[in-house]
Formats: structure tokens, C-alpha cells, sequence
């Protein structure tokens, strides 16, 4: 895949998902997704895309304004690191208690 193939027109995703430019753009401000720019076209990539439905939902479905979503994400991706360190604690235990 080439790196044109992996970025999405950022028209293109507001009229699919039928949400505003403005919307999209004040997530980048925030720091919650990326976007490139290329000869002044605005560019989404694709890997930013479920996380990006993801905010929309949140924003949209559930009436969450932008500082909400960006606790909300800074809270689930804490979450998420915790998580991955309980697991590898853990893995470390049973080397430990493997051992006795």
C-alpha cells in the first residue's frame, strides 16, 4: 500500500460520516487525532479511523463536548497502559513463583 492509499480526503470523511470540518479539526487541535496536509488538501489516516468513529460517537451519540471526550481519552488510555502493566507484572510473578 502506498502512503496515498493510506490517508483519507478529510470532504471525503466529513460527508460519509455526515459530521463538519470544524469538528474534525478542533479534535486535531486537541491533540486526540492527526491529520496531514498536502497542496492545502486536509488528509485523515486510515489508522486514525477507529478512533476517530470512536470520538464521533462520543460527541455526537452521547452529547460529550470536546473537553469531556479529551478526559475521557486521556482517562481510557491510562486505562489501557495500566492494563498492559498488570499483565506483564504478572508475567513476571509467575517467572517468580515458577521458579520455587
Amino acid at each position: 500500500m502506498t502512503p496515498a492509499e493510506d490517508l483519507i480526503p478529510a470532504n471525503d470523511f466529513c460527508s460519509h460520516y455526515k459530521v463538519t470540518f470544524s469538528f474534525i479539526s478542533s479534535l486535531q487541535q486537541f491533540g486526540l487525532i492527526e491529520m496531514m496536509s498536502v497542496e492545502e488538501t486536509n488528509y485523515i489516516p486510515q489508522s486514525q479511523l477507529q478512533r476517530l468513529e470512536q470520538l464521533i460517537r462520543m460527541h455526537y451519540d452521547l452529547n460529550i463536548n470536546l473537553e469531556g471526550i479529551d478526559a475521557i481519552t486521556h482517562l481510557l488510555d491510562r486505562v489501557r497502559n495500566m492494563q498492559t502493566e498488570i499483565g506483564m507484572l504478572k508475567s513476571r510473578l509467575r517467572l517468580y513463583e515458577s521458579i520455587d
